[in-house]
């Protein structure tokens, strides 16, 4: 478990045969969002250690919430897997249109450098983010549940 400036729980982790989930937690859903980024990437490696570098700047629309992490995360990974980032920052905003149909949208920025095994302890390989109990709730807070395949 890692808490928050503030107090609040950012994210703990659960047990998944295989695999390995968690839950992330925000006051808002932007920041549910960004806690759930750095747990993906506390997988990976020590978050603590990656300096902001590099900025990402990255636009998503998906059709609902899961739909927008679940992009979003596949996309963090993705620039992991192709370009070797890894990132500890991030800066979101979240919008819905409603027009003909409402769609969710994620302009971001992601700040992190490349993997430097002398710098970054190499912890688990992230194959992909599933959307297996997959979920996002409010109650008085944000909580983003994912799961991701090792």
């Amino acid at each position: 478990m890692e808490a928050s400036e503030n107090g609040h729980l950012k994210f703990e982790f659960f047990d998944v045969t295989a695999d390995v989930g968690y839950i992330a937690y925000g006051q808002s859903l932007h920041e549910a969002f960004e806690n759930a980024s750095i747990a993906m990437f506390e997988v990976i490696t020590d978050t603590s250690t990656i300096l902001p570098g590099v900025e990402k700047k990255i636009h998503l629309e998906a059709e609902d919430e899961c739909a927008l992490l679940y992009d979003w995360l596949s996309e963090l990974l993705f620039l992991h897997d192709t370009e070797y980032l890894v990132f500890s920052k991030f800066n979101i905003k979240l919008n819905t249109e409603c027009n003909d149909e409402k769609r969710f949208i994620i302009d971001a920025l992601a700040f992190g450098q490349e993997f430097d095994p002398s710098i970054h302890e190499r912890r688990s390989e992230v194959k992909a983010v599933t959307y297996h109990m997959m979920n996002i709730k409010f109650e008085d807070y944000y909580k983003v549940q994912v799961i991701l395949d090792l």
